[in-house]
């Protein structure tokens, strides 16, 4: 017989599996019928359809379940971009004044993750194109590499009034398209910018003190937290953080390391 420790473990790997691929897009799966009564006393009480039904009752899933279960698709940014459309998700979309997708290479080995556009990005359309996005580049033309090299998006793709903070609703709609940016884009290493783009991306509420520093996993990708560029403007003796940060990321993906620190 299943033990509690178990179910609890099968239950939480199928609410794992069922997030994902409701991030990425798929509804619903198909619901295989109940045995007959006669065949459902043949089998041990862990395999019934009734045990199975009551492991699976917890996530939630579509009622409109498919015939079959749907391959996901092979996206490429445009198609994610079309997927986005003019977005009305939630209350930004009626207050900004371009979406800010991402900009770069479209099979970047390195993806910059930032929180949300401010006001430059929202009139210009770009990620990181004011005064902490010239500090961004300078931070990735210290690791000898350009912005056509590597991939720039945020969290969010529109401004949030006053640049405030991003709020949960938010995040909670734009999160499945930066999931499949990231699995369209297939990069080496993701640096989250940011409290909130790491929160985001680790699901975690840790500091991001205590995240940086040291690789986290998000899907199998490898992930440094640091320190946001604007951040960075307010405190500039925390450059050094995250040139450390920045050296460890040059390590894995096998970039030499300049003969001094940059300054950035």
């Amino acid at each position: 017989m299943v033990g509690e420790l178990d179910r609890r473990e099968l239950i939480g790997s199928l609410r794992m599996y069922l997030e994902e691929l409701r991030e990425s897009g798929v509804d619903g799966l198909p619901f295989a019928p109940l045995p007959e009564p006669e065949e459902a006393a043949k089998m041990p009480e862990q395999v019934t359809g009734q045990s199975v039904a009551a492991a699976v009752a917890a996530p939630e899933v579509s009622p409109a379940l498919p015939d079959e279960a749907p391959a996901l698709p092979a996206e490429d940014l445009p198609a994610i971009r079309a997927a986005l459309g003019e977005c009305q998700r939630c209350a930004l979309g009626a207050k900004r004044t371009n979406l800010v997708f991402g900009v770069g290479n479209p099979s970047a080995r390195l993806l910059f993750v930032g929180e949300a556009p401010g006001r430059d990005e929202d009139l210009k359309g770009e990620p990181f194109v004011g005064e902490a996005g010239q500090l961004l580049t300078r931070i990735i033309q210290a690791m000898g590499l350009s912005r056509d090299d590597v991939y720039i998006c945020n969290v969010l793709k529109c401004r949030p009034p006053g640049n405030r903070n991003p709020e949960p609703a938010e995040i909670e709609q734009c999160q499945p398209f930066l999931l499949r940016q990231v699995r369209a884009i297939k990069p080496e290493v993701i640096v989250a910018l940011g409290t909130f783009s790491a929160h985001t991306l680790l699901g975690t509420s840790a500091p991001i003190s205590r995240l940086r520093g040291r690789f986290h996993d998000y899907h199998g990708v490898p992930l440094m937290p640091t320190f946001h560029p604007a951040f960075l403007l307010r405190n500039p003796a925390m450059k050094r953080e995250v040139w450390e940060d920045m050296q460890q990321v040059m390590e894995l993906l096998g970039l030499p390391l300049p003969a001094r620190k940059a300054d950035a």
